[in-house]
């Protein structure tokens, strides 16, 4: 009898003891400190971040519904002044492209992003009235650093335009206040900080040049003029910006008019061949002419 009663009485506390494990291990499991619920957290946390990064990519990549009232003029809608070179360009007796450090110094090189970008700028942001009467310097400071403060992709609607009065255009501006306008348009080393830089280290299929015609051309069937970087990476031959503003099409090829900051006197012409796909800028005194690659700057976020 009383093995009998020592057997059942370890029975018992097995019972007793099996029932404590599964009662602590109900309790770790309803516990709200358990570890479940850190997962549950973090990928609510992770999906909400994701979402939020998502939503703001696809609102920062779209383009402001802008259209211009009117095609950008070379003649007035253009500078006065040229952004000058820092070398002199030629080719030596064995016809090699070659250059040297000009001669005396220029004083407004390196602004060719500065120079195309405030022309848009002005193009988008202001509007010229000839019959107010002219302003002071410090007024004219005022209006410039307004107009060059708004965001290329963010143009202001017609009536809240920046009104630069004592002017028809922004030629005759620029023509009068030159070192005015040059010091509020911004430094030469917001040409090498462009946002948009990084693109031109990676590769430039034929299918990529095609795209970006294509939104050229609808760029400017809006009357909003692109402002392009030209390159030839990894090569350093060129290394430029420009502001397309007309294109003549043709089965062919398209050649887009160009205002480039370097030469205020005239347009010039950047032409895309439709068979190969590719954009070729002609000969000048920086440039011996040749294929270049080409992409869209101030167009979004991160270009």
């Amino acid at each position: 009898m009383r093995s009998n009663e020592k057997d059942r009485l370890k029975q018992g506390e097995g019972r007793v003891k099996m029932s404590e494990n599964i009662g602590h291990r109900m309790l770790q499991i309803r516990n709200p400190k358990s570890e479940i619920r850190t997962p549950t957290r973090s990928r609510l946390a992770i999906w909400a971040l994701c979402s939020l990064l998502l939503v703001i990519s696809f609102g920062c990549a779209c383009r402001q519904p802008f259209v211009g009232s009117r095609p950008f003029d070379f003649h007035t809608d253009s500078f006065a002044y040229a952004n000058q070179l820092v070398w002199e360009y030629h080719y030596d007796a064995n016809g090699k492209w070659v250059h040297h450090r000009r001669e005396p110094p220029a004083d407004y090189t390196r602004h060719c992003f500065v120079v195309a970008r405030s022309a848009r700028q002005f193009f988008q942001n202001a509007r010229f009235d000839a019959s107010l009467p002219v302003a002071t310097d410090a007024e004219y400071r005022r209006l410039v650093d307004r107009v060059v403060s708004i965001d290329p992709t963010h143009p202001p609607a017609e009536d809240k335009k920046v009104v630069i009065p004592g002017y028809a255009n922004l030629r005759d501006f620029s023509a009068a206040h030159e070192a005015l306008i040059k010091s509020e348009c911004g430094g030469w080393w917001q040409s090498y900080v462009q946002r948009g830089h990084w693109r031109m280290i990676l590769p430039f299929s034929r299918a990529s040049q095609e795209r970006t015609v294509e939104r050229l051309l609808d760029d400017l069937k809006e009357n909003r003029p692109p402002v392009v970087h030209v390159v030839r990476f990894p090569q350093l031959t060129i290394n430029h910006a420009i502001l397309l503003f007309a294109a003549k099409e043709t089965d062919k090829d398209i050649v887009f008019s160009v205002y480039d900051p370097n030469k205020p006197e005239a347009p010039v012409t950047l032409t895309y061949d439709r068979a190969t796909r590719t954009f070729y800028f002609p000969s000048n005194d920086y440039w011996p002419g040749g294929r270049v690659d080409v992409y869209e700057v101030y167009w979004k976020w991160d270009y």
